[in-house]
């Protein structure tokens, strides 16, 4: 291999701020290499991205010092057409990168601008129309598809032009846990077949991982951490130093006292020699609650259609202080399960809260039993200030000022956020709104919080923050309902899995037991964590790791 892409004290400030985002960058990407990128959120990573594919300085202007050369020829500058014929990129939102009216003409957009023949240019679309499973869907408009299906078009668009470098920005945010590792396979695939250069950003590290990469760069506040093989990083304290999740078997052999730094082939479990490792542990099987239920939904039934339904008289129930993930394969139901619990759709079927028949409620009368939480808080906010945000919900149905202040300020100090009632909320970062949104939910006093995908590409640090906060909100008698794609969140933080395929709940188990049921995680899916590859490693069960593995002390939320 040679070098294809070189930064040499590469620096670089947008012109709205007042100090650098990259920092002296000393950086040697060889041809056909595939390379991660990894850091916490604000590190640069993604700002680096935009200096390859030429949004910067582009889109996001500023100035530079040093340089960046691909191909050994300055490319700083150079036009987006001109970046682009060098490297196509994969954005993180789905829907900013979509043209076509149709899943056809979306995919075949850069054939088009390429002049390919019509024949040959069909045949190409149907070709990674398939491979993509996108084939049923290319008379679809992108924006009628579910958030997977969403990220596979931008996939299909992009991998059909076949540039010499590629780029994806946080591939696996929209994915449920098995169209994430197809991905992985698919990117790695094309990697081997094409030899492209592929430059992958990403926080799922453990994810990315399921398929090699030749080098890890890991990035934080504008500085180049570490550059080289992800054994080497692996070995070091800089995953956990810098905020980044390691994969989930490391932290259980580091628990067991394997020593990491002597150990070969740590990015591979299945080469991973595990032979001087003792287990023993007692399992306990977890137990169910067995209060009266809070909420009991009975054969709801939903479609945009009339004929294609999305739920299918679908029945579940959930109990006071539980925490409940909801799990399942992209376009399974979960977001319009929400969306009808919360009212915002019009479906049949009934629904009890405390006992009392509530399938008549208006959007205002529901929102004040079930809390809805965005998984983007940008998309809730409409106040500026954070007092106004948290008290939007209560002037709206006409509580007194003096009634307002007194529950808007005990709630903002159950959030955190108290001493912050009267910056704006601009000033505040991600994480902090999440807590906003969260706060003009609880001040309403819903019996039930329900939040979509809440640490979505979130790094460890806003991840344990947003889930030790929902944690502590639990313990304090809140009722906690997550739909996330994260197996790991799902197994940290719930009591419950209720999986979903097809509009109907076709499990209702322990996350530790559900990842014993092969034949449900496949029609989901799903993915087992890799506790249970490393169970099977050591010849011990899974269950049982899988609980020594939660009740480590201080471990999980440290």
């Amino acid at each position: 291999m040679t070098s294809f892409i070189e930064l040499q004290d590469f620096s670089f400030k947008y012109d709205a701020q007042a100090e650098p985002t990259l920092k002296q960058i000393n950086l040697q990407i060889d041809r056909g290499q595939k390379v991660l990128i990894i850091g916490p959120s604000g590190s640069g990573k993604s700002t680096l991205a935009h200096c390859l594919n030429g949004l910067i300085p582009n889109t996001y202007p500023g100035q530079q010092t040093g340089t960046l050369t691909i191909g050994g020829k300055e490319s700083f500058n150079r036009s987006i057409y001109e970046k682009s014929n060098l490297v196509s990129t994969v954005l993180q939102d789905p829907d900013g990168q979509f043209i076509g009216l149709t899943v056809a003409e979306d995919v075949a957009f850069a054939l088009e601008n390429d002049c390919l023949e019509q024949a040959e240019m069909s045949e190409k679309v149907k070709d990674w129309a398939q491979r993509l499973a996108l084939s049923s869907f290319l008379k679809h408009r992108p924006q009628d598809l579910s958030g997977g299906q969403k990220q596979r078009v931008s996939l299909a668009g992009v991998l059909i032009d076949e540039s010499p470098i590629l780029l994806f920005d946080e591939p696996l945010a929209n994915l449920d846990p098995k169209s994430g590792q197809e991905t992985v396979d698919l990117i790695d695939k094309i990697h081997q077949e094409e030899g492209t250069t592929t430059i992958i950003v990403e926080h799922r590290l453990e994810d990315v991982l399921y398929r090699s990469v030749d080098k890890i760069i890991l990035i934080n506040d504008g500085h180049l951490l570490f550059d080289g093989s992800p054994d080497e990083l692996l070995k070091t304290k800089l995953l956990a130093e810098n905020g980044i999740r390691e994969p989930l078997y490391l932290t259980v052999l580091r628990q067991l006292g394997f020593d990491l730094e002597k150990a070969q082939n740590l990015a591979d479990l299945s080469r991973l020699n595990l032979s001087e490792v003792n287990f023993q542990a007692q399992y306990q099987k977890s137990q169910t609650r067995k209060d009266a239920p809070i909420l009991e939904v009975s054969n709801l039934h939903f479609g945009y259609q009339e004929h294609a339904p999305i739920l299918r008289d679908l029945s579940l129930s959930i109990h006071r202080g539980e925490r409940i993930a909801i799990v399942g394969k992209n376009g399974a139901g979960k977001s319009t399960l929400a969306k009808c619990l919360c009212q915002f759709l019009e479906h049949s079927g009934q629904l009890h809260y405390l006992g009392k028949d509530i399938s008549q409620d208006s959007i205002k009368e529901r929102s004040e039993r079930i809390g809805y939480v965005l998984q983007n808080p940008n998309q809730m906010i409409s106040q500026p200030m954070i007092f106004d945000e948290v008290a939007l919900g209560l002037r709206l149905r006409g509580v007194s000022e003096e009634e307002i202040g007194r529950r808007v300020e005990a709630v903002l100090k159950t959030c955190g956020l108290f001493e912050f009632r009267k910056w704006p909320i601009s000033a505040l970062s991600f994480g902090q709104k999440k807590r906003v949104t969260i706060a003009s939910i609880l001040v309403l006093n819903p019996g039930i919080i329900l939040l979509d995908e809440p640490t979505a590409g979130q790094d460890k640090k806003h991840y344990t923050e947003i889930m030790s906060f929902l944690d502590e909100l639990n313990q304090q008698g809140h009722t906690i309902v997550m739909i996330t794609h994260d197996m790991q969140l799902m197994l940290e933080y719930s009591d419950r899995a209720l999986v979903i395929d097809q509009g109907q709940v076709i499990a209702d188990l322990p996350p530790i037991e559900l990842f014993s049921q092969t034949a449900i995680l496949k029609q989901a899916n799903l993915k087992q964590t890799s506790l249970f590859e490393l169970a099977e490693k050591l010849a011990v069960d899974p269950k049982a790791l899988t609980d020594y593995y939660i009740q480590i002390g201080g471990l999980l939320h440290g």
